[in-house]
């Protein structure tokens, strides 16, 4: 017996998509037909949405009408879009050269107990789920070794026996934040260290500072990064996105992050401002904070019914250092990375 399913939403030209949205109030642009037909009617909901009018229900329940705030123009919806696309575009540059450092780093550290540490249950936290790690660590050893010579090389000659310092650069960012999470606290605090991340324990009360030295913080701000990362390689949304709440109470004590949200942060000035904090360590002299800003400031701020505080963005985050308007330092002529 089959079954038959019955679409909830009716199919509409683009014609008819355009007759929809000017009947809900929208101002048509000159090319909206354009971006119906290569972007997609809902792709594009997504940012208008928050341009919808707001309306009660009769008993206290706040939601979206179908028409929209009046003088909405389709233009700000792809001036909108435009900014997301460079934004997720930034995002994945700065998350790319801070995988790479934590790549490193993690190598180093663990590389110094043993060339092999990974594969040693020994050199985990308890708790730590190390044989679903390492099976997510064979199945990337599998998938890299189809082509990568490295690690074919290690296959033939050493039996599969894989160096950290090798097996880093095949695994996911995912992995490495399962990685650094199960590590044990030193290594940890070592590991965030070398990437700038210095906690000043002497500015938490005693319950905190005695947790942030069993599990460093950075774990978990690994895990928004990741999600951040996924965000941008899957093309999604990314300027009014809520995140996995993160705690930034130890945080706020390393210099630079002090206006990280109190408590803990799940909007995307967290996640912008802590990259471009752990930049200043990997890429030394880099301007994506400076072309963070410019976006920002340039064509963000100056949308309509649009306010920064949407993603998070305290009113006096252009004093700090890591957001300021100086231009970069000169950047070596050969920058790592």
């Amino acid at each position: 017996m089959s079954l038959v399913f019955t679409s909830p939403k009716k199919f509409l030209t683009l014609d008819e998509q355009i007759e929809l949205l000017c009947g809900r109030g929208m101002v048509p642009s000159h090319d909206i037909k354009q971006w119906l037909h290569s972007v997609n009617y809902y792709r594009l909901s997504g940012y208008w949405h928050t341009y919808r009018v707001l309306e009660s229900d009769g008993s206290g329940v706040v939601r979206r009408a179908e028409r929209f705030i009046e003088g909405t123009s389709f233009t700000a919806i792809e001036t909108l879009y435009e900014f997301d696309r460079k934004l997720r575009t930034l995002v994945h540059d700065g998350i790319e050269r801070v995988e790479v450092a934590l790549r490193s780093h993690l190598s180093y550290v663990l590389g110094a107990s043993s060339p092999i540490a990974h594969t040693d249950r020994s050199h985990f936290r308890d708790g730590f789920d190390h044989e679903t790690w390492m099976k997510n660590v064979t199945s990337r050893i599998d998938r890299a070794a189809r082509r990568s010579p490295v690690i074919a090389h290690h296959r033939e000659k050493y039996g599969g026996v894989i160096p950290i310092w090798v097996l880093v650069d095949v695994l996911d960012f995912s992995d490495l934040s399962m990685l650094f999470d199960g590590m044990r606290a030193a290594e940890q605090f070592a590991v965030a260290e070398r990437l700038g991340i210095i906690i000043d324990p002497s500015r938490l009360k005693p319950n905190q500072a005695a947790k942030t030295k069993k599990n460093h913080p950075l774990a978990r701000w690994l895990e928004q990064l990741t999600v951040l990362r996924n965000i941008g390689a899957h093309h999604g949304r990314m300027w009014n996105r809520t995140l996995i709440p993160t705690s930034t109470t130890a945080l706020r004590t390393v210099e630079g992050l002090q206006l990280l949200p109190r408590g803990q942060s799940e909007q995307l000035f967290g996640g912008l401002t802590l990259i471009a904090k752990l930049l200043g360590t990997a890429s030394p002299g880099s301007p994506w904070a400076h072309k963070v800003r410019g976006e920002i400031e340039h064509v963000y701020s100056e949308l309509p019914d649009r306010s920064e505080r949407e993603m998070g963005f305290p009113e006096d985050w252009r004093a700090m250092k890591l957001w300021s308007n100086d231009k970069p330092a000169t950047a070596p002529s050969r920058r790592p990375q």
